[in-house]
């Protein structure tokens, strides 16, 4: 039996700044059976407390405890090493890193930078990677999706980075086995007593499956037909919405 849900945010509960249908009665029918969950999000555009206070606006309440964010990964990861990153990431989260910065840095930390990734930013980055400093990046999706439509991530400039500099970064969010492994302690449960619900067909449900959890892929959000095939062979579920995953789970 299921005993603990993971929930992605974009492109699962909402999409820009509206609540999908179903999704705030999903986290209700969901907490009126007793099953707990964690919200489990690779965006590196907005601090913890932003996006809590985001889902808020939406209807749709969220302690902040129960948020995991690459942002609070990258934080802790660097504090345990003392490490001083050198930040390529948005401006919006720049300030949680504020205490951390000072030179000379010894990691390169890489975020959805948007419109930052600029050709000078990048050629910094790779000269300091050339230096022998490490790579770190909180997440290594392809897209996303929001209000506008299909968005660059933080994929496609880490990959850039890892053939220029000839090394393999360090992947703080998903799809890293830590980070789900992370939400699932939380809970208290094996992770095979855990699904993890996503619309990203690799980060989000092989992610999960890779870690030990069960995995759900729903078709909203970020979901394009034939994703299908890049979960089932590996024991991963999809479902239309989440009224239907509920009703699996329950």
């Amino acid at each position: 039996m299921i005993h603990g849900v993971l929930f992605d945010l974009e492109g699962v509960l909402y999409v820009g700044g509206y609540p999908l249908p179903g999704a705030r009665e999903a986290l209700l029918s969901l907490r009126a059976a007793g099953i707990p969950m964690r919200f489990i999000t690779n965006s590196t555009r907005m601090p913890r407390g932003a996006i809590v206070n985001r889902l808020a606006r939406m209807g749709l309440e969220v302690p902040p405890q129960h948020l995991f964010t690459p942002v609070v990964a990258a934080r802790n990861y660097l504090i345990a090493r003392k490490l001083t990153p050198h930040l390529l990431v948005h401006p919006n989260i720049q300030g949680e890193f504020a205490d951390l910065l000072g030179p000379p840095p010894d990691a390169v930390l890489l975020g959805d930078a948007g419109p930052a990734f600029s050709y000078d930013a990048l050629n910094q980055c790779f000269r300091l990677l050339l230096d022998g400093l490490p790579l770190l990046a909180m997440g290594s999706n392809r897209y996303f999706r929001d209000e506008s439509g299909l968005n660059l991530d933080i994929g496609p400039f880490m990959v850039a980075l890892e053939y220029a500099a000839e090394l393999e970064a360090v992947v703080l969010g998903k799809p890293a086995v830590e980070f789900f492994l992370a939400a699932v302690g939380s809970l208290g449960l094996p992770p095979q007593d855990v699904v993890m619900i996503g619309d990203d067909a690799e980060m989000d449900v092989r992610g999960a499956l890779a870690a030990g959890l069960r995995a759900a892929l729903v078709r909203t959000g970020k979901y394009r037909p034939g994703d299908e095939t890049k979960v089932e062979s590996q024991g991963g579920r999809v479902f239309d919405d989440l009224d239907a995953v509920v009703d699996y789970i329950l």
